[in-house]
């Protein structure tokens, strides 16, 4: 990637651990591209079986709340199968939801379709998975290389969506749905092709460079992790993080359209808000690395929390120069918390146990992305516009600032031991 921050690979093998970066990429790629088509498919199912928009934002809103729930058994799963388990079960899983939503006769069925099995699926192919195998092969550099992989998701978001959008003009939504079942079916079998015995075993290897292992048998187990204080605080930044991006981002779409702009450009301008983001999340990994963790986490909430105001300020006045300002200022923090938090865990809860207890701290996030696509919904049918539910998000966004502000242990995160230790 041309202009990208070096990463280093001082553990495993060298240029495998470029190989291991690459895969869990491509999964997140594909895990947040199916996940956010549904931005675009929200307003001609609402035509076709006459819904609101409180039950269309449900089935985004019972996905994510799936998607988090399912996020700590994607941890074990990977754990005690494998990864070749693990992502072979997430793939079909996406391929099966997409075919059966073709197929949907109601907005219940695509609850079940979309909001449930895609969910499982995607979980098991997602950033969870993806932080762990990362984690076996950089150390040194962590958060550069969580960086590259969480942009995935906005790099998912910026190709499938748009193209998702110009599939249903082109030939409805029941198509689209089933050309995207065929073609993540292909990719499950591809899946199985690849060398999941180095890239993660279905044991604990490697853990640090020159083959140390130590480290992995000293981290806390899930339950001691449930106890303290620095898991919570980021839970409540994970899980207010996810109720205002979710409360926001549901919405963006139907907002602009509605405000006079063409389906296409909408989902275009939701595209490159996630194109910049994949700069972002790489840019956030690079300054953390290089100022900290705490500043540059600071420095994306206020990000966010600018750009949700210009929204505010576009759902009373139409203008460019605020669509503009939106796209760039909450485009470029929009997934920037990830790596940062995910390499907060990785630091402080370390051992065999650090998948499970990302995979909770991960779930908060969707539980409160879910609540907020929902409330997203229905402040929207009960006020019949967009402003109750943008100051809400922005509030939110503080109040996800606050761990970052308040707990002295993220200025400079070290591994916590368990108690015998």
């Amino acid at each position: 990637m041309v202009g990208a921050p070096r990463l280093s690979a001082e553990e495993g093998e060298g240029r495998f651990a470029f190989f291991a970066l690459a895969i869990a990429f491509g999964f997140v790629f594909i895990s947040r591209g199916v996940a956010d088509t549904w931005m675009v498919f929200l307003l001609p199912i609402e035509q076709e079986f006459g819904a609101t928009r409180q039950q269309t934002a449900g089935v985004y809103s019972t996905y994510m709340l799936a998607s988090g729930l399912s996020a700590p058994l994607a941890g074990w799963l990977l754990r005690r199968f494998g990864g070749r388990v693990c992502y072979f079960t997430g793939v079909a899983l996406i391929a099966l939801a997409m075919l059966g939503g073709a197929r949907a006769d109601g907005i219940v069925a695509l609850y079940l379709c979309v909001g449930i099995l895609a969910s499982i699926g995607i979980a098991a192919i997602g950033i969870v998975p993806a932080s762990a195998v990362i984690g076996r092969w950089f150390r040194r550099r962590m958060s550069v290389a969580m960086g590259a992989a969480y942009a995935g998701l906005g790099t998912g978001s910026l190709l499938v969506v748009p193209l998702a959008q110009w599939w249903i003009e082109w030939q409805g939504w029941r198509s689209t749905y089933t050309a995207l079942g065929l073609t993540v079916g292909v990719l499950a079998l591809l899946t199985l092709l690849l060398p999941w015995r180095r890239l993660h075993p279905a044991l604990p290897t490697i853990r640090a460079s020159h083959g140390e292992t130590g480290d992995a048998e000293q981290g806390l187990s899930l339950r001691e992790a449930l106890r303290r204080p620095e898991f919570f605080g980021l839970v409540a930044t994970f899980g207010f993080t996810g109720f205002s991006m979710y409360v926001v981002i549901v919405q963006v779409v139907p907002l602009l359209v509605e405000s006079g702009y063409a389906p296409l450009t909408a989902a275009t301008a939701f595209g490159v808000s996630g194109m910049l983001s994949v700069g972002g999340v790489i840019l956030s990994g690079w300054l953390s690395d290089r100022f900290g963790l705490r500043p540059i986490a600071l420095l994306s909430f206020g990000c966010t929390f600018l750009g949700i105001l210009c929204l505010l300020a576009l759902s009373y006045a139409v203008s460019e120069w605020l669509l503009v300002a939106y796209v760039a200022i909450f485009g470029i923090a929009q997934g920037a918390r990830g790596p940062i938090i995910a390499t907060m865990s990785n630091r402080l809860f370390t051992g065999p146990a650090a998948a499970a207890i990302y995979g909770v701290i991960y779930a908060m996030s969707n539980v409160g992305a879910g609540f907020g696509a929902w409330l997203s919904g229905y402040l929207h049918d009960l006020s019949g516009n967009y402003q109750i539910a943008l100051i809400v998000a922005a509030v939110g966004i503080l109040c996800a600032a606050l761990p970052f502000l308040l707990q002295p242990v993220f200025r400079s995160p070290t591994p916590i031991r368990p108690p015998s230790a």
